[in-house]
């Protein structure tokens, strides 16, 4: 197999971090339209991420957020976000780096990308994908994760439906533009 000079996988990945950064400006500037809302996932076993040690002990590799209702100080840069979440009635800062972010979802419109989580233990298909098509790109995926903040109204509004599998999401899956060793 010819070597990727050009490292596309890395290209492409960029370009749909892109869109989780524009979905997050977006909502930043003029809140979030509708019944809008985002399940975010990011790895916290990397210093780039800065949460609270009590969070990163509670959650010491991945952490779902979800912004909805009840978020402040959404800033949106080019390489990372912060926000503002409620966590046991305490308000705690979070500064997420985008190359840390696992997936984004947005439920209300069934759309969902899934990255590279970064541990190198995703190049192989484990099986574990709840991806219901053979395209390698655009597939159906059902959301499983749960949100990790047990204070969200958010949880509660979703739950139900989530919880009850009766959401699904397209989901872009980088596995074909990766590269294979």
């Amino acid at each position: 197999m010819a070597k990727d000079w050009l490292r596309y996988d890395q290209m492409v990945e960029d370009a749909l971090r892109g869109v989780v950064r524009r979905a997050l400006t977006e909502a930043a500037v003029s809140g979030l339209p509708g019944d809008h809302h985002f399940y975010i996932t990011f790895r916290t076993d990397t210093p780039l991420v800065r949460i609270p040690q009590h969070l990163k002990a509670q959650y010491p590799r991945e952490m779902t957020i979800v912004l909805q209702h009840q978020f402040w100080g959404l800033e949106v840069n080019d390489d990372s976000f912060t926000v503002t979440l409620s966590f046991g009635g305490k308000h705690e800062a979070l500064f997420i780096p985008f190359e840390t972010i696992v997936s984004f979802a947005d439920p209300s419109v069934k759309f969902a990308l899934q990255f590279d989580s970064g541990d190198g233990e995703g190049d192989e298909d484990d099986g574990e994908d709840a991806v219901e098509s053979n395209d390698p790109v655009l597939a159906l995926e059902k959301p499983e994760a749960k949100p990790a903040l047990a204070d969200q109204r958010t949880a509660k509004a979703e739950g139900d439906n989530v919880a009850a599998g009766g959401n699904s999401g397209t989901v872009v899956a980088l596995d074909a533009f990766r590269k294979k060793h």
